[in-house]
């Protein structure tokens, strides 16, 4: 005979949420009245499945109400003798462990974390599975419980050796390789062909370590040598570590690959949006982001591409309001508060935007944007010596690197006396890479300020050959005129806006010589006005501004995207 939890089990297995949930509330309010209509285990399996569907549904308020119900009503039968059917297998037993879990679920849905965290923990440790042992973890980890996470983690890998996530949460709170290496044997002593995970593992380590250079290596000998070749994780994952070295080009490279992979790939597209915004690349930008067309599946990094396109045609409310999305879906994405942070500051929202970098360097202080964004507000609120407080802390976090001295630098040069300061920075630094543009521009700027023309045009020079770009070009047009040889910066003049028709400095610069050589009725060209020259010192200030700031110039704060600067 049929009895009506078998209407309810048939309509929730068929994924009927919605009948379940009319039919269910009726049967449970009948059996009140009416014992016989459902015994005391199908009315338990009824209050779970009505749970579940409720939860389906997006009623999560009302779905934990019933999972609590159910709990409390089993708690209700096991009190009562022999209320416990001796006909039901053990397998059809519902776990008080599952339906936690679910009110669990339904709680982190309504953002109440910490009542998540709370109902996790009234499972006794010894009964917590690899599920239970996950949830508490990353719970644990967004709220900076180190400890807590990394044992949590641990147990989970104790059941499931090869549990990536678990793998990446321990290396990512400082647990060494070797270690997170060894929970992992047992699941991979027997597996064939996996030398992949061993190397990936300590590629994943490295990266944590913020040791780039070596987990750029062995992800390329990955890509190169091994089954993984065109797998767009580890393709995503390499992007990302080029990334955060300062290697801004070849990360670019790397995630265009992964994205033209697997278009919905979300992970790293907010990275890939940064640097193609960056490029003025806009057209590829729009592309990668509009596939993602169901709002429904947007995650953080979707939301700040968004943002960075918006961004990028100068759109800046929509900016925030797209940064601010991503945020109130992960309110620690360190890539939307920087988002957010760049767009306020070229809204001259200066204190807010500090703000927001501020936030981004407690989550990453390894990360070289916050710092750079940060120095940038205070310069825009004339606070110099925050400033350089905040460059100064840079070089100790980042380490003596060629973007962390240049960042230096830029703002030593702020104060007329920190020149001679600055251009030891800046030598150091492209003593460690010679080809950093950034620390070329100023450089080749104290040489102006200092008349040492010469070396100033040999810097230029060199980079020319090497990595041509319309700043490059422009500035050389810019000394030689100085040096009133007309001819060799007209040349350059024309190679600037060969590659950026709108460099509004090389424009300017070939006015002032057909201005000139008019005036002088054919003669040599003639030194451009002392009023012109000084006002290049602040251009030169800004446009470096632009690159320094950051990913392909995150950091265009300074200038707001002026011509050649590579600022969004």
């Amino acid at each position: 005979m049929t009895g009506i939890y078998d209407h309810i089990r048939q309509l929730f297995d068929q994924n009927l949420h919605s009948n379940v949930v009319s039919l269910a509330n009726f049967a449970l309010s009948a059996s009140d009245h009416n014992p016989e209509m459902l015994s005391a285990t199908n009315k338990l399996k009824t209050y779970v499945h009505y749970a579940d569907s409720l939860f389906a549904l997006g009623q999560n308020r009302k779905a934990e109400s019933t999972y609590r119900k159910a709990l409390l009503f089993k708690k209700t039968l096991m009190k009562c003798k022999g209320a416990k059917p001796q006909q039901d297998s053990q397998k059809e037993t519902i776990s008080d462990i599952d339906i936690k879990y679910q009110i669990h679920l339904c709680l982190l849905n309504l953002k109440l974390t910490h009542q998540a965290i709370g109902v996790l923990q009234t499972i006794p440790g010894k009964q917590r599975t690899a599920k239970i042992n996950m949830a508490l973890a990353k719970l644990y980890h967004q709220g900076g419980l180190e400890r807590s996470a990394i044992t949590a983690y641990k147990e989970v890998l104790r059941e499931c050796p090869l549990a990536m996530e678990a793998v990446e949460g321990l290396l990512s709170l400082g647990v060494k390789g070797a270690e997170v290496g060894s929970f992992m044997l047992d699941g991979t002593s027997t597996l064939p062909n996996m030398d992949w995970l061993t190397m990936w593992v300590r590629a994943r380590a490295h990266f944590y370590a913020r040791e780039y250079t070596q987990a750029s290596s062995l992800l390329r000998q990955l890509d190169d040598r091994s089954a993984l070749r065109d797998n767009p994780v580890l393709l995503v994952a390499l992007g990302e570590c080029l990334h955060h070295a300062g290697d801004h080009s070849a990360a670019l490279s790397v995630l265009l690959r992964a994205n033209s992979l697997e278009p919905h790939l979300h992970r790293g597209l907010d990275i890939l949006a940064a640097l193609l915004a960056g490029e003025r690349r806009l057209r590829e930008l729009e592309r990668c982001i509009s596939p993602l067309v169901a709002i429904s599946e947007y995650g953080p990094e979707t939301w700040v591409a968004m943002g960075y396109y918006a961004h990028a045609v100068r759109k800046n409310a929509k900016a925030v309001y797209f940064a601010h999305k991503a945020c109130l879906i992960d309110p620690r994405n360190v890539e939307a508060l920087i988002l957010k942070g760049l767009v306020l500051l070229e809204m001259k929202k200066w204190q807010e935007a500090g703000l927001h970098f501020r936030e981004a360097m407690l989550l990453a202080p390894h990360r070289y944007e916050p710092h750079c964004g940060l120095a940038d507000c205070y310069i825009a609120m004339h606070r110099t010596r925050e400033a350089l407080t905040v460059a100064s802390s840079a070089c100790k976090q980042l380490g003596q690197t060629p973007r962390a001295l240049t960042l230096y630098a830029s703002v030593l040069m702020k104060d007329p006396v920190g020149s001679a300061r600055a251009k030891g920075l800046l030598e150091k630094a492209l003593q460690q890479d010679r080809t950093h543009l950034p620390a070329v521009y100023l450089l080749a700027e104290i040489y102006e300020q200092e008349m040492l023309l010469e070396n100033a045009v040999a810097l230029l020079k060199e980079q020319v050959d090497i990595q041509p770009t319309c700043k490059l070009h422009q500035m050389l047009g810019d000394l030689y005129s100085r040096m009133h040889d007309a001819d060799k910066a007209l040349d350059h003049y024309n190679m600037s806006l060969s590659l950026d028709p709108n460099n509004r400095r090389a424009l300017d610069g070939m006015q002032r010589l057909d201005v000139a050589g008019s005036g002088t009725a054919g003669t040599s060209g003639a030194p451009p006005s002392s009023s012109k020259l000084d006002s290049s010192s602040s251009y030169y200030m800004s446009a470096v501004g632009s690159t320094v700031g950051g990913a392909g110039g995150r950091g265009g704060g300074r200038n707001g995207g002026g011509s050649g600067g590579g600022g969004v």
